[in-house]
């Protein structure tokens, strides 16, 4: 029997529950060979129901012990994701380091646990308790040994095994002083050439993350290390580095330096592995990923599906909600498409994919509301802090009567709301909508949804949710929905300090277009409050 991912979510979908029954029903086989749904803003479990816990790491294709491929997935086990997963109403401070983690698949979807294949006692051999992250694993022919390349503390440890599946033991410590001037990398990953099987690490300047840099690993002497050092990029600090082929081309993607906030995924692209790179030092933002920060993530590592009717990148996005508190799941995974060489991003919430031809597409229970529990902004807004921003990203708000949204804080209404601990049992994560002032306002708070070639809104009826509490002082209160000059509406009536989910049914969008949104018109001091907003079509 294989388990879907199931994942925790505070509006969790009967339907969906309905298809993954129905899936369960379907031999193994048979479900490897169909679409399968990679669900995001939930946490991810294995064929038989275990948490998948790997942060920080990538997927690689290998060969196992019989000659069978498999993609092979390597990430961090932290103490605190089995913490965050359990309750996820605190934000954690620190990383505990548990294990090095491998997960295999034929589909990428249904997952199987390998091993802990990185030991804690491993790697903390040298007795120092010390961060360790941000991780890969290259497959080197000359001594037919994997060689796995991981950060640790302010140097980077390099450990081997005969397997891909481990158990992996240390190699050495390599210092990247000599290389780029500071002992340790910013962030890394690993990337395997298609071309040339060649593997390389990918990784920014220790201090600031102004630089990144491509070497390629290899053999030296008998022992594992880097061969070589070439600068692509000098330019904005940048952090998540990675990188993917697609049509003869390199990507090279990063995200901001915002710890462990979402942010932009950026890239640069060129015809060879050390560049050059263009736009020269000038990383442009990925089409798509704007209206949510990409999915509420950091630039984590790709995949690259080469399948037997096209070729698919699947973004692999790292969300640090244990960190964070900035939502549920810990891998967010998203497909890109392309205009002639130009990246795509699809912020999606449910999507389909068939490994074995490449082909994606948009599950019917997605949530095409963007930034939907508010949780993409990681400070109060208005923000005079980096990034500097008036407007909730993906949200607008429109002040029809009270004081108006700019950056003077001492003036403007506060968007977003930072939700208690308490509350965090009700809703999702660290933020949400906020409609107040100090004055007697009168605002509506709306985003447009439209179709794109790749992510059509199909025309039909769909429901409009969201969680809401407010307060007493309100003389108008509403959600509302428009598309084709249609304009559908709920209002909200007697006051209510708990939160509940608020549900408008029925909504006919037609033309691929609808506005989404909220209204009020209230008193001095009186608020509302919104969060896991969801725009789903209806069966």
């Amino acid at each position: 029997m294989q388990y879907l991912p199931i994942l925790h979510s505070h509006f969790y979908s009967a339907r969906f529950a309905v298809l993954l029954a129905c899936t369960f029903l379907l031999p193994s086989s048979l479900i490897h060979a169909q679409f399968a749904t990679i669900q995001n803003d939930r946490f991810w479990y294995t064929n038989d129901g275990k948490p998948i816990n790997s942060q920080g790491g990538g997927i690689f294709r290998f060969a196992n012990a019989t000659g069978e491929e498999k993609y092979y997935w390597y990430g961090v086990h932290y103490a605190e994701a089995d913490s965050f997963r359990n309750n996820p109403t605190n934000t954690f401070n620190q990383c505990t380091f548990e294990a090095v983690t491998c997960y295999s698949s034929t589909d990428l979807v249904h997952w199987n646990f390998e091993a802990n294949v990185l030991s804690k006692s491993e790697v903390l051999k040298d007795g120092r308790n010390t961060w360790v992250g941000r991780l890969g694993v290259a497959y080197l022919p000359e001594t037919q040994q994997y060689a796995m390349l991981v950060q640790h503390g302010s140097e980077v440890l390099i450990a081997v095994s005969k397997q891909p599946t481990g158990p992996f033991t240390w190699h050495r410590k390599i210092n990247m002083q000599s290389m780029i001037g500071t002992s340790n990398t910013g962030d890394q990953t690993v990337f395997t050439d298609e071309n040339t099987g060649k593997s390389f690490l990918v990784y920014s300047y220790g201090k600031g993350r102004n630089k990144i840099y491509v070497s390629e690993i290899g053999v030296v002497n008998g022992q594992v290390g880097l061969l070589d050092c070439t600068k692509v990029f000098e330019g904005e600090s940048r952090e998540g580095n990675c990188m993917f082929q697609y049509n003869g081309r390199y990507y090279m993607a990063a995200s901001n330096i915002y710890g462990w906030d979402a942010s932009y995924a950026y890239y640069l692209m060129a015809n060879d592995i050390r560049g050059p790179y263009t736009p020269v030092n000038n990383m442009q933002v990925m089409k798509g990923c704007e209206f949510d920060y990409a999915h509420v993530s950091q630039t984590g590592f790709f995949v690259s599906i080469h399948g037997s009717k096209q070729t698919s990148i699947l973004y692999c996005g790292d969300r640090w909600a244990n960190f964070a508190g900035n939502g549920l799941g810990y891998n967010q995974w998203v497909p890109l498409s392309f205009e002639d060489s130009v990246p795509i991003f699809h912020s999606l919430h449910a999507w389909d994919l068939n490994a074995s031809t490449g082909v994606w597409k948009v599950n019917p229970l997605n949530n095409y509301a963007l930034n939907p529990s508010f949780e993409a902004d990681r400070k109060a807004i208005p923000s005079l802090v980096k990034p500097v921003q008036q407007q909730l990203t993906g949200w607008h708000s429109e002040v029809l009567q009270g004081n108006n949204i700019s950056l003077d804080t001492s003036i403007s209404p506060i968007l977003n709301h930072a939700n208690t601990t308490a509350e965090r049992h009700m809703v999702t994560g660290e933020r949400s909508l906020s409609m107040s002032d100090k004055t007697a306002f009168e605002r509506k708070v709306y985003q447009t949804i439209s179709s794109t070639y790749h992510v059509p809104l199909p025309n039909g009826r769909y429901t409009f949710s969201a969680m809401a509490k407010y307060s007493a002082g309100i003389e108008k209160l509403e959600l509302f929905a428009t598309s084709n000059q249609q304009t559908y509406r709920l209002p909200l009536h007697s006051h209510t300090e708990t939160w509940h989910r608020v549900t408008l049914n029925n909504v006919l969008v037609k033309n691929g277009q609808a506005d989404i949104g909220f209204y009020i018109k209230a008193n001095a001091l009186a608020y509302c409050h919104i969060d896991d907003v969801a725009f789903v079509q209806e069966k």
